[in-house]
């Protein structure tokens, strides 16, 4: 099982995003070898509202129309809560979607991520992207 991070959501789905080839080669292999994706619903609301400010509505419906094809935890009060001190003890920069991210992650026993963030490099996850940028 892989993580997804809107940090790979997002250069999928715009075509004129630096990152867009390479995520669409990883995004194949990971189609092609039939690895399944989790997520959770903080992600999926963090990359629909970037992807409406940047590429408009029909893209993020899109996008959230492909949300049935990932394994989604839905974030309740005590994932939350997890998140939040794990954030609280964290680098100043780190975003509170990354910590809850490293939350589910670690609770799914997931140590790879589909990601173009060095935050999952920091936290000590693997990364299936050449070189984490954001």
């Amino acid at each position: 099982m892989i993580f997804l991070d809107t940090s790979a959501i997002y250069p999928l789905t715009d075509q004129n995003d630096t990152d867009h080839e390479e995520a669409h080669r990883i995004f194949g292999r990971i189609v092609e070898e039939r690895t399944p994706l989790l997520t959770h619903n903080y992600v999926v609301v963090e990359a629909m509202a970037l992807i409406q400010r940047r590429l408009g509505l029909a893209a993020a419906i899109h996008f959230e129309n492909s949300t049935r094809n990932f394994e989604m935890v839905w974030v309740d009060q005590e994932i939350h809560r997890e998140a939040v001190l794990r954030w609280a003890k964290g680098r100043r920069t780190l975003s509170f979607v990354d910590a809850l991210s490293f939350t589910v992650m670690k609770r799914h026993q997931t140590d790879t991520a589909f990601a173009f963030d060095s935050d999952f490099v920091a936290a000590g996850f693997n990364v299936l992207t050449a070189a984490p940028r954001r």
